[in-house]
């Protein structure tokens, strides 16, 4: 695989604030790095540096090849990149916006038209394309500054929170939008919409306090999940007894948890040692001792979880505006 970005202990300090602390990494072509972290983890401005709006403390960034801090302008001809709120001119039209952004990017006369039509049909904007940029939705609005970042069909695209504003059918066709174009291109979604990097991230990476905490794909991440493997049993209060007391014994089961739903069903959830699969020992246990589960479910593990376990220090903390 092509290393398309490099990070190599990029640092940013604002005073006696280090927001982005000694961040190295690598994304490839063909990958969708989802970037998570709280508000204030280092998340936009590790972004802002990749993409040359911010100068780094130490360390470097580069972009196929070319170095943010020595050749900026090499870096941008090969980068899209969608800033959180993707300021526009609101007085322009999307049509005349895109137009201009064209013609920054050095397109001009039919290539110039074509490019902008294949932008306005990818993300929908036919029907808002001559009005004041200023009128739109927030959701149209997002997808204008999304056509721009598009415009000149760039190898590595940068988004900040993407489908931030979006319904969800809007979410929906900009996700699979997303999916299409990392055939073969490395694009780096930051978020905390934490949905929308199992929808189609091929990775993650957890940032906290300016470091990062984890890079791993994201059912590796859900591994991490307390009730990874876990085996949720519905059941009758009069079987609920034995059930536990069987299942309890079990060499695999870590803990039990007990949840009575209403007079007569109860919720068992059986946590595994080391997220190891104990859903059919189970199964055979219940069959050998005619205890009657009224259905039985195996949980993956919610990457929510893991998120909160690797950034609740952060969350306490407050937000440093990073």
């Amino acid at each position: 695989m092509r290393p398309m970005i490099e990070l190599d202990q990029l640092t940013k300090r604002f005073g006696t604030i280090t927001a982005v602390d000694n961040v190295s990494m690598t994304v490839n072509a063909g990958e969708v790095l989802g970037f998570l972290g709280p508000n204030g983890a280092g998340k936009s401005t590790t972004m802002k540096m990749v993409a040359g709006f911010l100068d780094p403390t130490s360390g470097r960034a580069s972009v196929c090849g070319q170095d943010v801090g020595t050749d900026p302008v090499a870096v941008k001809r090969r980068l899209g990149y969608l800033p959180e709120g993707a300021p526009t001119y609101g007085d322009m039209t999307p049509a005349s916006y895109l137009r201009f952004i064209a013609e920054i990017r050095g397109f001009d006369g039919a290539e110039r038209q074509r490019r902008v039509d294949a932008v306005v049909e990818k993300v929908s904007l036919e029907e808002v394309l001559h009005q004041p940029i200023e009128t739109l939705s927030k959701g149209f609005k997002r997808r204008v500054g999304l056509a721009q970042t598009m415009l000149h069909d760039p190898p590595v695209l940068i988004m900040d929170e993407p489908t931030d504003g979006l319904d969800p059918n809007q979410k929906r066709h900009v996700r699979s939008l997303i999916r299409e174009m990392a055939h073969d291109k490395a694009i780096v979604i930051s978020t905390h919409i934490l949905e929308e990097v199992q929808a189609v991230c091929s990775r993650a990476v957890i940032i906290a306090r300016g470091k990062i905490q984890a890079d791993a794909r994201p059912d590796e991440l859900r591994a991490k999940a307390t009730n990874h493997n876990a085996v949720l049993i519905i059941t009758t209060e009069s079987d609920a007894g034995p059930i536990k007391s069987k299942v309890g014994a079990m060499a695999g089961v870590s803990n039990i948890q007990t949840e009575q739903k209403s007079d007569s069903i109860v919720h068992i959830r059986v946590f595994p040692k080391k997220g190891q699969q104990i859903s059919g020992q189970i199964g055979d246990l219940l069959r050998a001792e005619n205890l009657t589960a009224r259905e039985m479910f195996v949980e993956q593990g919610a990457l929510d979880d893991v998120f909160w376990d690797m950034t609740a220090e952060t969350k306490q903390g407050g937000n440093r505006n990073a």
